[in-house]
């Protein structure tokens, strides 16, 4: 089970910039919500977009992304198959550019996710889907990039210049930015987002992340966990957990949980459980229960109601719409880790071995 940590560490997690480390993640964690308003000012360009995809009525859609921007393609996927009932894929690059297929992509639309637009894998495969026939779009945090030249279409999350290597602001822009995209193609004004920015600064406001990290100081495994929706959200936390703090975290779908994985879940393996409300938070119902019976140390982030017998519970604002819940859902965990980071004495803005940049091919 995990255990407190000393009162040292519990200054470092309320305080997570002491000693200068993660400044730079702390500063762009707070940017947010600018960023997200500043995006929401920009809804008219996005609207320009998706009037185009919407004049070629795509078949089908395909995602590509790398990293946390795989993840906000998870999530768009997510919201193109519900709100657009069209089938979506991921896509795997290497098979257009290590692999050099070419698959015919006509009525296909292609949106790539990237920060920085620079990954070769990315922009190869984007231009190669092009001269396949697909629709392609580029949604980037850098508009004069390779990847957005690529790209027929392109929309600027405008998040600003992220400076730490582990993605805060650029992530819940790219959410965003997908989500405006998808209700602009149904023909919406983006009304239900405009909450988003107020939500997300009251939600950062508040020290119970940081608090939480305390508890979690000595952990060197755990597992994330969420369904529809949230499941991207999941995968996220995981990522910025290993990347800042070098542990081992692995996210799987609830659904996939309950199979195999539920063998290794214990009160020596925390999950951390993302429990929106609506259909995905109703779905976790039977899985919770499961993980109450095996024992697990419980962290729910979302749906106070769920939390019956959890170990902690970081609630968000309610009434928010399930789908544009991911947005603010990240929010506490990126504080989490960055807090868990700075108490076992890293330093989040710099993870060893990693750069900004990943060039794959």
């Amino acid at each position: 089970m995990a255990d407190p940590a000393p009162d040292a560490a519990r200054h470092a997690a309320r305080d997570p910039a002491a000693g200068g480390r993660g400044r730079l993640m702390a500063a762009e964690i707070d940017e947010q919500p600018e960023a997200l308003h500043r995006l929401l000012e920009d809804r008219p360009a996005i609207a320009a977009v998706a009037e185009a995809v919407a004049r070629q009525r795509p078949r089908f859609v395909l995602f590509a992304g790398r990293g946390s921007s795989d993840h906000a393609a998870l999530y768009a996927k997510y919201l193109c198959e519900i709100r657009l009932d069209l089938p979506c894929g991921l896509v795997s690059p290497s098979t257009l550019t290590a692999y050099q297929a070419r698959p015919d992509l006509s009525g296909v639309l292609w949106v790539v996710v990237s920060q920085s637009g620079r990954s070769p894998d990315l922009v190869e495969s984007t231009a190669a889907a092009a001269a396949r026939g697909a629709l392609t779009v580029a949604v980037t945090n850098a508009p004069d990039s390779a990847l957005a030249g690529a790209a027929a279409l392109r929309i600027d999350v405008r998040a600003g210049h992220e400076r730490a290597v582990a993605a805060t602001k650029s992530y819940t822009s790219q959410l965003l930015a997908l989500w405006l995209l998808v209700d602009a193609i149904r023909g919406g004004g983006g009304e239900p987002a405009r909450a988003l920015p107020d939500l997300a600064a009251g939600l950062l406001a508040r020290p119970d992340a940081a608090e939480i990290a305390s508890r979690y100081r000595f952990v060197e495994r755990l597992v994330t966990t969420g369904r529809g929706y949230s499941y991207p959200t999941a995968r996220e936390a995981a990522l910025k957990l290993m990347e800042t703090s070098y542990l081992s975290a692995h996210a799987f779908s609830a659904a996939d949980l309950m199979h195999g994985p539920l063998a290794m879940i214990d009160e020596d393996r925390p999950v951390i459980a993302v429990v929106p409300e609506g259909i995905g938070g109703r779905a976790m119902e039977p899985v919770l229960d499961r993980l109450h019976e095996r024992g697990a140390d419980l962290l729910v982030i979302g749906d106070v109601r769920a939390a019956r017998g959890a170990a902690a519970v970081l609630p968000l604002p309610e009434g928010v719409p399930e789908d544009l819940s991911p947005v603010l859902q990240i929010l506490p965990l990126q504080r989490m880790a960055h807090a868990m980071a700075v108490a076992r004495g890293y330093d989040p803005d710099a993870p060893r071995g990693l750069a900004k940049v990943t060039h794959t091919r």
